[in-house]
């Protein structure tokens, strides 16, 4: 199916309509650097090497959209390399509009396996394998853009990791409007906080934004605003091309978000105070964020920010919102 098809439909056992569509990526399968569905450009003059990585999750589909659009631009760099990638293709290629959910990994989530420990130990998976044959590729990446979206609607937001460097491409990228600072999963680790990107010595940084709910058109449209004030940000493209593709539309001043938090529901009768979703900031202090099986759960410190609240479906024992404070 072709990036401009849209599909507005329900999806089966799901609420949300899936407006975007899979791009046909096979033309990319061979690449050029020895692993499926990687392929660097080389400038030949010296700079950074920068990756673009896609289907980091198989429904994830507006940086599948966004990488294939720069291959069909012709995008190279004019100065260091650039890598387009994508990344949990296995995944990707199972996906199914009548049930979207079901395409977000195979064996397990790629995006939490990313420690020397995982990938030099015995266990075995699809994504494993997929990561362990990416990781050489992975270890020469200077900056990395991880393209993600999310299950439930919510305002993009650009996960930069707990570090100043993180930050700072962050501001240096200039959208989304929100920055969250945290130290990532307690379940795994995720590819922008493997090895120098997680490291403050380290002169290398990642980011992971987050588009916005997993199959709206507008996850898309950021994706590629994303995109080029990246690859912008680390001059390894001509101005007058990135100007050309960023709206010229000024974006709201970024906020930082450090999150401190995450309420892990007790109940399956978990429910958010009326009215509050992703990025709702709660005034005060000791203000009901929700009840968790009729126990209320308050606001630990005056302009809590809700981020990635779970608003449907919510299970006991897994993280329903995690709560950042507003800097």
């Amino acid at each position: 199916m072709s990036a401009g098809t849209s599909m507005s439909t329900k999806a089966g056992g799901s609420p949300y309509t899936v407006e975007l569509m899979p791009p046909d990526i096979s033309a990319y399968r061979q690449g050029n650097t020895g692993v499926e569905f990687i392929t660097t450009f080389d400038s030949k003059v010296p700079g950074p090497h920068v990756m673009v990585n896609a289907v980091t999750h198989g429904n994830e589909l507006c940086g599948a959209i966004a990488v294939d659009r720069l291959f069909k631009m012709g995008v190279r760099p004019i100065r260091g390399k650039l890598t387009l990638a994508f990344a949990n293709v296995a995944a990707f290629h199972s996906f199914n509009p009548l049930q979207p959910h079901a395409s977000r990994f195979v064996d397990e989530d790629f995006n939490r396996v990313w420690t020397p420990a995982v990938l030099d130990g015995p266990r075995q998976s699809v994504e494993l394998t997929r990561a362990r044959a990416m990781r050489p590729i992975i270890d020469q990446i200077d900056f990395l853009l991880d393209i993600h979206s999310m299950h439930d609607p919510h305002g993009p937001v650009m996960i930069s990791g707990p570090l100043d460097k993180g930050i700072a491409l962050s501001k240096q990228t200039g959208v989304p409007e929100f920055i969250v600072a945290d130290a990532g999963h307690a379940n795994g680790t995720r590819m922008r906080d493997y090895a120098g990107f997680g490291d403050p010595a380290s002169h290398k940084a990642a980011l992971l934004v987050e588009c916005g709910q997993h199959w709206e058109r507008a996850s898309e449209v950021l994706a590629w605003q994303t995109i080029w004030r990246f690859l912008f940000a680390v001059h390894v493209v001509e101005r007058a091309l990135a100007e050309s593709q960023i709206e010229s539309v000024r974006p709201p001043m970024q906020k930082v978000v450090r999150v401190t938090d995450a309420v892990v529901a007790n109940h399956k009768d978990f429910k958010f105070t009326k009215g509050l979703q992703g990025l709702s900031i709660v005034p005060k202090r000791g203000d009901v964020i929700a009840l968790d099986g009729g126990k209320p759960v308050q606001a630990p410190y005056d302009n809590c920010v809700l981020i990635m609240p779970t608003m449907i479906h919510v299970k006991p024992g897994l993280t329903a919102v995690r709560l950042g404070r507003l800097e």
